[in-house]
């Protein structure tokens, strides 16, 4: 592990593998560096992966207030790590952190994103119109199981029964340890798990290659959204992972993006 400081003074840690142009690894909601081991050694023969705990998580800092900006300059502090410019790839909500960050940071050459979790129809419930705000109401209170109880049903749509079960977890822990940064991840997503079509004008000036990638079992509303996606970026491709869903397979990922990440 090493850390490196971010613009506002935050430390970041990050493991850094590999040989070759850099790769950041972006993370989605409650996900710390940890999650991108299985990726890692997969890639790392052809890349210098960079797999970081964002801020909140793991042995990174935190600093209040939080704004997205702050997070698109931990990834700009590891751009400098990685020699000055980079890959992107980022996972559910940490694809939208990675297109926040290829609009304000031209030093990312290329942008692979899977499944980023946009509720654009009718094809499931949107989340509340104060699900960022109860977030940190149940955090505040000290409330952090209850906060991961309302992200996973509110958010990702697992069964109340089935989030009783996952309580009894060992993994459960781990993620009331980092409850605070669900509403993290909720500011970053901003309206677009409200059930009506992408706002995807802050993305309209990304034009460097970008991967868009959807999991062929994946459910009809994760489908449209990659989708909606793809038709709103301008230098993009899309592909489908056949048999994948949400947690994809590293080995069936890993494949794709070096194919993608190398091609001139």
């Amino acid at each position: 592990m090493q850390k490196v400081a971010s613009k506002d003074g935050t430390a970041i840690a990050f493991d850094k593998t590999g040989h070759g142009p850099a790769v950041i690894l972006v993370s989605g909601a409650l996900g710390d560096r940890s999650a991108a081991a299985p990726l890692t050694p997969l890639l790392s023969p052809h890349f210098t992966v960079l797999a970081y705990d964002r801020r909140g998580r793991g042995d990174s800092g935190d600093t209040a207030p939080y704004a997205v900006e702050r997070e698109v300059e931990d990834i700009d502090a590891l751009i400098r790590e990685g020699g000055g410019s980079a890959f992107v790839f980022g996972h559910s909500s940490g694809a939208v952190l990675a297109l926040e960050a290829a609009v304000r940071r031209p030093a990312i050459t290329k942008l692979a994103l899977y499944e980023p979790p946009f509720i654009l129809d009718a094809s499931r419930p949107p989340v509340p119109k104060d699900y960022v705000a109860h977030l940190d109401e149940l955090v505040s209170a000290g409330q952090r199981g209850a906060a991961v109880e309302f992200f996973m049903t509110a958010a990702v749509g697992v069964p109340a029964e089935i989030v009783a079960q996952m309580r009894q977890s060992p993994m459960w822990a781990g993620m009331e340890k980092v409850a605070h940064t669900l509403a993290y991840d909720g500011i970053i997503m901003g309206n677009n798990m409200a059930g009506h079509a992408l706002q995807a004008k802050q993305w309209a000036s990304i034009t460097i290659p970008t991967l868009v990638i959807v999991g062929g079992a994946s459910e009809a509303w994760a489908r449209n959204a990659v989708q909606a996606l793809a038709d709103a970026l301008p230098n993009v491709q899309r592909r489908t992972l056949a048999g994948q869903m949400h947690n994809v397979d590293p080995t069936v990922l890993a494949p794709l993006l070096i194919e993608f990440f190398r091609a001139r």
